[in-house]
């Protein structure tokens, strides 16, 4: 018996099978869970072809987690998939652009690009936790996935901000969902080669840092170890954890040079 059997779990985010998420959705299911994934606009296709692979196909769901009529119509559109309670949900969704917002710009991006990042990337946490909370189960738990933003870094610039901002969203989100047993946690992953990583100018030099000074060593092209703490902290081997960030970066976040 796995330790997700018989729990439900929304997973966001799912685009190629480099991505994180598509690597949760691919455990969590291993793990017994049934699954549903989501994305929106012209990634949908991307998702509608990519989970075909997984085993079985999961359900996949149109969500623009900045689009309140999806935001309302998310129950619904769970219910109408036979979902009537949600165990877990992870948050995989982040952007900033790349023209303005990343690679060394931070001084001259204009607001617009910046609500924007702070929008997608933080505040919609809390969004979709709230639109999932009508199905939450007694014990649900929402996981978020961050690139560890207590320290600055070269080239991420506002998304650093946004995912400071997010790292705090959930902490907050375990203060208020607490008392109704719903848990709140972020993964620190180290550097992996999704699509989303690919964007940010210069990202590249993150691998040569973790080559260095991880004392585990790193490989960026495995997202193995950052979605199997996902998968636990969606469990009941975490019933009393929550407001936590869990590293997951080979050790890199414990030295200092």
């Amino acid at each position: 018996m796995g330790i997700l059997e018989g729990k439900t779990v929304l997973v966001t985010g799912v685009t190629m099978n480099t991505s994180i998420a598509y690597r949760v959705a691919e455990i969590a299911q291993a793990e017994g869970a049934t699954v549903l994934v989501s994305n929106f606009g012209r990634a949908l296709g991307i998702t509608n072809r990519i989970v075909k692979r997984l085993d079985p196909a999961p359900a996949v769901l149109e969500l623009d987690v900045t689009d309140p009529e999806h935001l309302a119509g998310l129950p619904d559109a769970l219910r109408a998939h036979g979902v009537e309670r949600v165990d877990g949900v992870v948050h995989s969704i982040a952007y900033a652009n790349p023209e303005t917002a990343l690679g060394g710009r931070f001084l001259s991006t204009p607001w617009e690009d910046v609500s924007s990042a702070v929008h997608i990337s933080a505040y919609s946490l809390v969004s979709l936790a709230m639109a999932c909370r009508p199905l939450f189960a007694p014990t649900a738990s929402v996981v978020g996935l961050t690139f560890d933003a207590r320290v600055s870094w070269p080239t991420y610039d506002w998304m650093g901000v946004a995912k400071s901002a997010l790292e705090s969203a959930s902490r907050y989100l375990a203060r208020y969902l607490g008392p109704e047993g719903v848990r709140c946690n972020i993964v620190a992953a180290g550097p992996i080669e999704t699509l989303a990583k690919k964007a940010i100018p210069g990202s590249s030099n993150f691998n040569d840092v973790w080559e260095a000074r991880a004392p585990l060593g790193w490989d960026p092209a495995d997202a193995t170890p950052t979605a199997k703490a996902v998968v636990a902290l969606l469990s009941d081997w975490f019933p009393a954890t929550t407001g936590e960030m869990l590293h997951v970066d080979g050790g890199l976040h414990s030295t200092g040079a």
